[in-house]
């Protein structure tokens, strides 16, 4: 009898395989060395092919596939047609940034913040929703004490407070992600009992917000804003002073940038629009006026940490908590054109669609003019057309109409608060088209630490990730779940963190935080009289 001698020095990619070699040893006693080599070379064969079906299901499980192009396949231009029309998981490179996908966690307040400063649950809740190559815009930070307006909201003016923000930064590089702060002062949506003192929270206007409107209390109970109190004008140098020094606690905790959070019913856009802005100084009455407040702020910060860093928020159209104007179009351009004449361009400008207002869908005015309400409905499209710059969107969004916008050419990315809060792995889910999580909003403005804000599952079966189960009742309007399937030929291997992307690295960059920088130590461009006002957000969108 021959003695044959093998020598299995290959991958079991497969149960199947290996009942096949079991079958060879048992049946290479009886074979003559021709039929056993011949069955040798077919075992091969069907390990190869096995091989490649796992890395198929590999791949598969992978939340966003790593599909590198060789240099022959990156010279290979038959299939460039491939590449024309970006998708919500295409890769996008704007400013100084490379993504690999535009699905981006918006900013949402949770309440979290215990004393108003950010937890090791934040540290949790941000690092599950990063992913490589991912974008991520903080909650809400008040740049001062008198910017809150909400329980457990956090701040960056203060030094624990940055340092609780840089193990959240931290976490989220660590996993290769990005991640801007956005800065807000609420103005007067807030109350006396979250300002120093018991003062009044401050404004462009002294009216208060009514008609309905109410401020969640430290208690947990609804209350009646408080009575703002106007800014004097010699006062407003003093806030943009607080934004240019929360700019640069939020480079010390090591943000790659930050938002100006000018949209919402907020300080800025209290400034905006002439719904509230009653003034009839330099900030006041006409459109130029108006937008003073928010260019200066915008300059400022660009001056801070520069314009590839700085980002700003506007809604023109929604009138959160009274936030009206008589001629959004008017202003949104107004906007956009001084936007566009800044000595350094803007990492990005994020607008909010008028899609919803406190009662839901925002619903049209019968009695406006036509050309008027087409124009309403256009504002977006024509605000994204005059930008020169990147552009996000946010306001109800799902994946099928968020493709729908990317492919458009009506926004390079879009921001998702709601689905992005119950579903920590959203892009993935999208990418599989699985099911996803009902989010419970009776949490949203908890201070639990847990249930609610880091107890959302993310999807981890890899049996069920090759059979994806894809409900058409968690994507608004989604009647076809395939024309959105990822497709690997979009997809990105996006680079880790690099420190030549942090600002640590980036000459000339301001020093790290110290009481000396903090806006409370500063004496010749604040004002220590200056009033308290506080900070609130839009319900997580």
């Amino acid at each position: 009898m021959a003695h044959l001698h093998f020598n299995f020095n290959i991958r079991m990619p497969s149960l199947l395989l290996i009942k096949h070699i079991g079958s060879f040893i048992q049946l290479s006693l009886f074979l003559s060395t021709d039929a056993a080599t011949k069955f040798l070379s077919t075992m091969a064969t069907i390990n190869a092919d096995l091989g490649k079906e796992l890395q198929k299901t590999q791949g598969s499980v992978d939340p966003l596939p790593n599909t590198e192009k060789t240099a022959e396949e990156s010279t290979d231009t038959t299939s460039s047609a491939e590449y024309t029309v970006p998708d919500i998981l295409s890769p996008l490179k704007f400013s100084i940034f490379e993504l690999a996908h535009r699905v981006v966690l918006a900013p949402v307040t949770r309440c979290r913040a215990l004393n108003n400063v950010p937890q090791p649950a934040h540290v949790t809740f941000y690092s599950q929703r990063t992913t490589k190559g991912g974008f991520l815009i903080s909650e809400a930070a008040a740049v001062c004490r008198e910017g809150i307006g909400f329980p457990n909201s956090p701040g960056i003016f203060l030094e624990e407070q940055v340092e609780g923000w840089r193990k959240v930064v931290d976490a989220v590089h660590e996993k290769g992600g990005i991640i801007f702060c956005q800065l807000w002062h609420v103005g007067r949506a807030s109350h006396s009992v979250y300002q120093p003192d018991g003062g009044a929270p401050v404004s462009s206007t002294d009216k208060p917000i009514v008609d309905g409107w109410t401020i969640l209390m430290e208690d947990g109970n609804r209350g009646a804003y408080s009575k703002p109190r106007a800014l004097e004008t010699s006062e407003i140098p003093g806030i943009v002073n607080q934004f240019r020094l929360a700019a640069r606690n939020a480079m010390a905790a090591g943000f790659d940038g930050v938002e100006i959070h000018s949209a919402h019913g907020y300080l800025v856009d209290q400034f905006l629009k002439d719904g509230i802005n009653d003034r009839t100084d330099e900030y006041g009455g006409s459109i130029e006026n108006r937008c003073r407040f928010a260019l200066e702020i915008l300059e400022a910060v660009t001056a801070e940490i520069g314009g590839c860093r700085t980002a700003i928020r506007l809604s023109p159209i929604i009138d959160h908590m009274g936030a009206s104007d008589s001629n959004p179009v008017a202003l949104g351009l107004y906007m956009v054109e001084q936007l566009n004449k800044l000595k350094e361009p803007l990492a990005y400008l994020h607008i909010t669609e008028p899609r919803f207002t406190r009662e839901g869908l925002k619903g049209e005015d019968e009695a406006e003019d036509e050309d008027e309400k087409t124009k309403k409905r256009k504002l977006c499209s024509m605000l994204r057309q005059n930008f020169q710059g990147a552009f996000m969107s946010s306001g109800g969004f799902n994946k099928d109409t968020a493709i729908a916008a990317i492919r458009s050419g009506k926004a390079d990315m879009i921001s998702f608060g709601r689905l992005f809060i119950s579903n920590p792995d959203l892009p993935r889910r999208f990418a599989m088209q699985l099911k996803l999580s009902k989010y419970d909003r009776s949490t949203f403005y908890s201070s639990e630490q847990v249930k609610g804000y880091t107890d959302y599952p993310s999807f981890t079966s890899p049996r069920q990730a090759q059979f994806p189960v894809f409900s058409p009742s968690n994507s608004f309007n989604s009647s076809s779940p395939t024309t959105s399937s990822f497709s690997p030929s979009n997809s990105f291997k996006a680079s880790s963190f690099s420190p030549s992307n942090s600002f640590k690295s980036s000459p000339p960059g301001p020093s790290p935080f110290s009481p000396a920088n903090s806006f409370n130590s500063s004496s010749s461009t604040t004002s220590s009289s200056l009033p308290p006002t506080t900070s609130s957000s839009l319900p997580p969108k």
